[in-house]
């Protein structure tokens, strides 16, 4: 089995588009819409073949979890793997360059990754992560 897809609302559906698609490889499909239900949508499809469908639709209302400060139980990141401590530190400083916050990292982390965590246009929380061996 695997994981088909992530879904996320967003009242700012083609800024986070751009954003999974600049950043991170996602390959957008053709925009889907449903009139009637004034529902608009992206599948974005990355290398490894995982999904991530963006969604907007008026009168959805405000997530209440806090990811920067207090966090709350539910889903509360996606995470994305590279092969090398490098790839992380130059995806953190194209980030920063291009003013995004990183909460955290660059650093090692107790359970053998290396990575970072930053949040996208949303402030949905993202990890960039790779294994490291010593």
């Amino acid at each position: 089995m695997i994981l088909e897809h992530i879904a996320i609302w967003t009242n700012q559906l083609e800024e986070l588009k751009d954003y999974y698609s600049q950043y991170f490889g996602g390959q957008p499909n053709k925009k889907y819409t449903n009139e009637n239900k004034e529902f608009h949508s992206y599948f974005l499809t990355f290398n490894s073949g995982a999904k991530l469908e963006i969604m907007s639709k008026p009168n959805i209302p405000e997530n209440k979890n806090d990811t920067v400060k207090a966090q709350h139980q539910g889903i509360i990141h996606i995470a994305f793997g590279v092969d090398t401590i490098q790839e992380v530190d130059d995806k953190a400083k194209q980030l920063i360059n291009d003013d995004f916050q990183i909460l955290s990292g660059p650093r090692k982390t107790g359970d053998g990754h290396y990575e970072f965590e930053t949040l996208d246009p949303d402030n949905n929380r993202l990890e960039v992560t790779t294994k490291y061996s010593g």
